[in-house]
């Protein structure tokens, strides 16, 4: 059974920084692309940025560039996103999710992701 399991959302102030962690599990992890998405009350989930297979290839949607940083270990299992100078507008719960590496990268497609987990909310006070 395939479980991706988010941690380290929570409340800061605008301008703090928050480190997002996914662990996975009961998947060949290193054969899949890893993404984040996010979804803000009444809004539709949006993706944030993805990470290739390989971990050498990064994609990030145009408001958080430069302000958020997504990596990889493979010995672990994990994905994070770190988030700096974090604004309002960052408010949502956060997602990630796992997409097999026979799709492309870049494509911000949120139904080629075939896992997910339960999200983790991230609220930015201002």
């Amino acid at each position: 059974q395939v479980q991706l399991v988010e941690s380290g959302g929570g409340l800061v102030q605008a301008g703090g920084s928050l480190k997002l962690s996914c662990v996975a599990s009961g998947l060949t992890y290193s054969a899949y692309h890893m993404g984040w998405f996010r979804q803000a009350p009444g809004k539709e989930r949006e993706f944030v940025a993805v990470i290739s297979w390989s971990g050498g290839i990064t994609y990030y949607t145009d408001s958080v560039k430069g302000r958020f940083t997504i990596s990889r270990d493979d010995a672990k299992s994990t994905v994070y996103l770190r988030m700096n100078n974090l604004k309002p507008e960052d408010t949502a719960v956060y997602y990630c999710a796992a997409k097999a590496r026979v799709y492309s990268a870049d494509s911000r497609d949120h139904n080629e992701y075939h896992f997910w987990g339960q999200g983790t909310q991230v609220t930015v006070s201002s």
